[in-house]
């Protein structure tokens, strides 16, 4: 009984903060260069669900391509179009010690990223080496039957280049504080339901005088596990949520939603997961597509 209350209290929560989210609208500014710390859709099945404990590596590579940068009313604002890889390396060590109850862990992340700039009021560019590296030493995990919910604050670290006067920059030059609530249930008969909730705090660019105003967003999964293959839906939704505070001319605030076809397979110790989602509605940012794959590792 009490694991099917728990149950219907997380699945209540998480549609309450999604229709929230949905509710923020549209109007107001833009972060600085339309953009944000997290790299929106990483996650996908099981988002929820940290692994039980032992060390783990996972491979994140991401093409994101864009050709259109939208105003307010959601029609082109300028000419653009922009190019990014990303390869992440993310280590994560779950402990056997629990605190309030759910597992204590830590991860790092460790991005390689490629930028070209082709089309853009800055002109173009190109920009390679390493990005803004995340950290979080406190990662809590809870675990039922078919349920799984886990919480932590990531931080975001300026380790990545950047110059106010380039168009291509790979690191964002400020700290972003990240608190996250991720939940997964999965059903008897094997179907799931995933969200990893967001909410970032932006630090101000000492160099650009900017400072980006808080965002919420979500990746979201609906899928269906048959044997060791995994077949779904999915995406995210982004929306910023308060103004920035800056010198320069202000955009309205930012707001996209994705979606698109996701699977992953499962073998022995491994799992590979390949994604492709299209952003459908964009105002105040850049409108493009991901391709995503996501390769896991249990030592």
């Amino acid at each position: 009984m009490r694991s099917k209350t728990q149950r219907n209290v997380f699945i209540l929560l998480a549609m309450l903060a999604l229709c929230g989210s949905l509710l923020l609208g549209k109007q107001a500014w833009a972060t600085e260069g339309g953009g944000g710390a997290y790299p929106n859709g990483a996650e996908d099945f099981m988002s929820g669900a940290v692994p039980p404990p032992g060390t783990y590596f996972i491979n994140y590579f991401d093409y994101y391509s864009a050709n259109r940068f939208k105003g307010n009313d959601g029609n082109n604002l300028f000419p653009f179009s922009l190019d990014v890889y990303a390869n992440t390396f993310r280590l994560i060590h779950i402990t056997d010690k629990q605190v309030l109850g759910g597992f204590w862990g830590m991860h790092i992340f460790i991005p390689l990223v490629k930028m070209d700039v082709h089309n853009s009021p800055g002109g173009r560019d190109s920009k390679e080496g390493l990005g803004d590296m995340i950290v979080d030493p406190v990662i809590l995990s809870w675990h039922g039957k078919n349920w799984h919910v886990a919480t932590g604050v990531d931080i975001y670290c300026p380790t990545g280049e950047y110059d106010k006067k380039r168009a291509a920059n790979i690191g964002r030059n400020y700290w972003t504080f990240e608190p996250i609530v991720a939940g997964t249930f999965i059903s008897d008969n094997g179907y799931e339901v995933s969200a990893k909730f967001m909410y970032d705090f932006n630090t101000r660019n000492d160099d650009s005088g900017y400072r980006s105003g808080q965002e919420f967003h979500v990746d979201y999964t609906l899928g269906k596990k048959i044997g060791n293959l995994s077949l779904g839906v999915g995406g995210y939704y982004y929306q910023q949520t308060t103004d920035d505070d800056a010198a320069a001319r202000k955009l309205e605030k930012g707001m996209t939603v994705s979606v698109g076809p996701q699977l992953k397979y499962d073998y022995k110790n491994m799992s590979l997961a390949v994604k492709y989602l299209f952003e459908v509605d964009t105002y105040n940012r850049p409108e493009g597509n991901n391709l995503w794959a996501k390769f896991t590792y249990a030592f």
